[in-house]
């Protein structure tokens, strides 16, 4: 990986320092504070049996459109016996319980994203292996976001430039974490956290690169989708579905993602589940994004020291 010089630090849940703003975030710097805690073990734990992430995430599974997507209860079942197989040390779930706790939004969107990502891999992975894999990444691609300060991750007017920094760097964050925790670099759940936000056309951050791994374009459709049709601070309201499926269905046109993923969620979304190659994409557009929206508009930064404001 290039190096990355961090605007922001990155830290764990109890405040340690693991990087400073302007240090360089690389391969041999995450190696050498893994060796310096290699000898550092944590417990670890079954991802629904930790606290009340079971009983939430069947809640959330019976809210539309996951109800259209979960409502096979087979799906659910198998979705759950897969996760049994998946553990994850407890410095890791503790993000869930400070999400929880102080950004419910968050916690939520961990969890659908889990559910989701592993339901379209059985479609798009061949590999139960991989499926299994897979599912261990979704509660994590957002851990980073624990260095993002609350103020930012729910404000509901236009972030400046130095907030939206801010929270881009959930990103690198959640590699820098998730390696240090595995003490793997080349984890998938890091590769995860690094590259959700990526596209194919190298549009994403936060190193601009073609998102070209088809494991981790599943997590990021996942969570594009996710993001549009649960409510967030800074809109009116959520998307409806038809028009969430259609801002999916223009980014696979815009080869941002693609096309087998977007095809597998809208699959997903009828009622009748067809393969999701038999799926044929209208053009008609008919959906109406919600009234007020300022997710991507920078608000112009205050000088503190202007007394005019």
């Amino acid at each position: 990986m290039p190096k990355i010089t961090l605007q922001h630090l990155i830290h764990t849940l109890d405040n340690q320092l693991l990087f400073p703003s302007g240090a360089c975030l690389t391969e041999e710097a995450l190696e050498a504070l893994i060796d310096s805690r290699r000898a550092d073990s944590y417990q670890t734990c079954s991802l629904l049996l930790y606290g009340s992430v079971k009983e939430d995430c069947l809640s959330f599974l019976g809210i539309p459109p996951y109800a259209t997507i979960f409502q096979d209860k087979k799906q659910i079942d198998d979705l759950l016996n897969l996760s049994q197989t998946v553990r994850f040390s407890i410095p890791i779930l503790q993000s869930l319980d400070y999400f929880k706790l102080h950004d419910l939004y968050t916690y939520t969107h961990v969890l659908m994203v889990f559910a989701l990502s592993t339901l379209l891999a059985k479609d798009l992975i061949p590999d139960y292996q991989d499926c299994i894999q897979l599912s261990a990444t979704g509660p994590t691609h957002d851990v980073g976001k624990i260095c993002v300060p609350l103020h930012i991750l729910k404000k509901t007017t236009p972030l400046t430039k130095m907030e939206r920094s801010c929270l881009e760097h959930h990103a690198a964050a959640g590699y820098a974490l998730l390696s240090y925790y595995y003490k793997n670099t080349q984890h998938l759940a890091c590769k995860v956290a690094f590259d959700h936000h990526e596209r194919r056309d190298s549009s994403g951050y936060p190193r601009g690169i073609p998102l070209k791994d088809p494991l981790v374009e599943i997590i990021a459709v996942s969570d594009i989708y996710d993001a549009l049709i649960m409510p967030r601070p800074y809109r009116s309201g959520a998307y409806d579905n038809r028009t969430a499926l259609e801002e999916i269905t223009e980014m696979a046109r815009q080869n941002k993602i693609g096309w087998d993923v977007a095809k597998a969620l809208i699959a997903r979304n009828r009622e009748s589940h067809p393969h999701y190659r038999e799926v044929t994409i209208s053009t008609e557009k008919r959906g109406t994004p919600p009234s007020y929206n300022v997710y991507g508009v920078v608000a112009e930064e205050t000088d503190p020291k202007d007394k005019t404001r």
